[in-house]
């Protein structure tokens, strides 16, 4: 059963005036939706979720996000109201949509990304009985739940799986935006290809710079970026872009013999990206769902979970998806690499 939220005046005017984000999360907005669940008979609980630009049907990290509330809504009953942010974002629009979310009587609230973590704080602050998460970054106020993930330790595998997949000994890397958080995936990339094979070359570029995160949802950017990766040389690209990495999997799936490693979801099953998954070697796999469904039960529980709750790769928050069957004739080395970072053998680096 569908209803339809309501918000305060000012959220509904926004979202009047917002363009329907694409389903390959090529624009971004204000867009809201909501659903109720028929068994939560009006008692489940209302949660509200915050997207980064390209929101839901980004087939990458505000899908995973999206899943988690999903299975909590399905599982709890209630109402789930999604607002999604727009490139062109001030901090007072991200403290707004979050203020408009409190107002509305969501509880608990999801901020999806790190372009978040000020305003979280402030709106947090503001509304000491509301239960906060915020993914990919730490706040400070002490009703929130930051959940974070090591995303180097997983990157470290994806790059040991490039570089034994490589033909040609040259591999590459396209972050959305150079934030010290893509960056994380860069260092732990390079970091597994270089461990695995010293004579690789490895090329790494980003979409954007500074406050400009366009580089997180335009497609056109990852396909340019990869085609001039591949035209260099590279036959192994890892996208760590959002739906960017969408135009990036498909210019991979125009040049014979390369391939393309997904992020955050398994892109291998992502109905959207079917035409291309001959292409996906793997994808590095963040459990965004797991942390987001985690934090929400808390909140139903009537415990909600706050400070810093990292999944790292010991606890399943990150790994390669072996969907295809393209990495399991690598398995024995990616296991080793595995048991090398859980034991702490191998420290992976956060920076370049």
């Amino acid at each position: 059963m569908r209803r339809v939220a309501k918000l305060s005046a000012a959220c509904i005017a926004t979202a009047a005036l917002a363009l329907t984000a694409t389903a390959c999360g090529s624009t971004s907005s204000d867009n809201s939706s909501s659903s109720s669940s028929s068994g939560g008979g009006g008692k489940g609980i209302k949660i509200g979720l915050a997207y980064d630009v390209g929101g839901r049907g980004d087939r990458s990290f505000n899908d995973s996000a999206a899943r988690g509330a999903d299975k909590a809504e399905k599982e709890f009953g209630g109402s789930i109201k999604e607002l999604t942010a727009k490139n062109s974002d001030t901090e007072a629009d991200r403290e707004q949509r979050l203020t408009d979310l409190a107002d509305a009587g969501y509880n608990p609230i999801v901020a999806v990304g790190f372009s978040y973590a000020t305003s979280v704080d402030k709106v947090a602050a503001k509304y000491p009985k509301v239960s906060f998460g915020l993914i990919d970054s730490v706040a400070t106020a002490k009703n929130v739940d930051s959940i974070t993930f090591t995303e180097e330790q997983g990157s470290y595998l994806a790059g040991v799986a490039a570089a034994l997949k490589t033909k040609k000994n040259h591999v590459g890397f396209i972050g959305g935006v150079d934030t010290p958080l893509i960056k994380k995936f860069a260092a732990g990339y390079v970091q597994g290809v270089k461990d695995t094979n010293a004579k690789a070359k490895v090329d790494v570029q980003y979409l954007t710079h500074g406050s400009d995160l366009s580089g997180f949802s335009s497609p056109d950017k990852g396909k340019e970026a990869a085609s001039g990766m591949l035209d260099n040389g590279a036959d192994v690209v890892y996208t760590a872009a959002g739906s960017s990495g969408n135009g990036a999997i498909e210019a991979v799936h125009g040049v014979k013999g390369a391939w393309a490693i997904g992020v955050d979801s398994d892109q291998y099953n992502i109905p959207g990206l079917a035409a291309y998954k001959t292409s996906i070697l793997t994808s590095m796999v963040k459990n965004v769902d797991v942390g987001v469904y985690d934090f929400i039960k808390s909140v139903h529980d009537g415990k909600p979970l706050t400070g810093n709750q990292v999944y790292s790769l010991a606890k399943g928050g990150v790994g390669l998806a072996t969907s295809g069957g393209y990495i399991d004739d690598i398995k024995s080395q990616l296991d080793a690499a595995k048991k090398k970072i859980v034991d702490g053998t191998v420290k992976v680096k956060t920076t370049t």
